[in-house]
């Protein structure tokens, strides 16, 4: 059984992690930009490059978000969060969503603060504003040797119904968590 996101009412910022490139797009770590396209698609956000990202703001109950995917690669996502920081935005208005090794395939879990456990993506956004902010991990499940980590996140999902279902049920999480507000 998945594990609901609570509710988040201070989320001005929604960052999906992933790598740029269509080359990418079917890997394990890019599932938070298939999250985060997902919801631009479902809410009519259109992505715009500026800077070092894609951000779409979408409406929600009256409510603007930002959508990003960083397009610095994986291991400098933060490096587009002082943009938004200068806008006052926040540790506790972003919400990450990512993958996550320690996680089974296709469960979805919401997690507040803690270290990067080895993910890079997560370790530049934490060198940019601290490990408290909320996340949420996408389960990718991990591959019996720890060697072969580097090249099991960049492969793509076996499953794609799996797939698919864990990025529709990582939207409703959000929608009952930030957009129910």
């Amino acid at each position: 059984m998945n594990t609901p996101i609570p509710t988040l009412t201070s989320i001005k910022l929604i960052i999906g992690l992933g790598n740029p490139g269509r080359q990418y797009y079917h890997n394990r770590h890019n599932i938070g930009f298939r999250v985060v396209e997902e919801l631009a698609k479902q809410y009519q956000g259109t992505f715009k490059k500026v800077n070092d990202m894609d951000v779409a703001q979408i409406t929600v109950n009256d409510k603007p978000y930002y959508l990003v995917m960083p397009q610095t690669f994986m291991n400098s996502s933060g490096k587009v969060l002082p943009f938004f920081t200068k806008k006052g935005i926040g540790a506790e208005n972003i919400l990450v969503i990512h993958d996550e090794l320690e996680i089974p395939f296709g469960k979805v879990k919401y997690k507040m603060g803690g270290s990067a456990k080895g993910h890079n993506g997560l370790k530049s956004i934490i060198q940019q504003i601290g490990p408290d902010f909320p996340r949420l991990a996408l389960g990718i499940g991990r591959p019996e040797n720890r060697e072969e980590v580097p090249n099991y996140v960049l492969q793509n999902f076996e499953d794609a119904f799996v797939t698919q279902v864990m990025i529709d049920d990582a939207i409703k999480s959000i929608e009952n968590s930030v957009f129910k507000q």
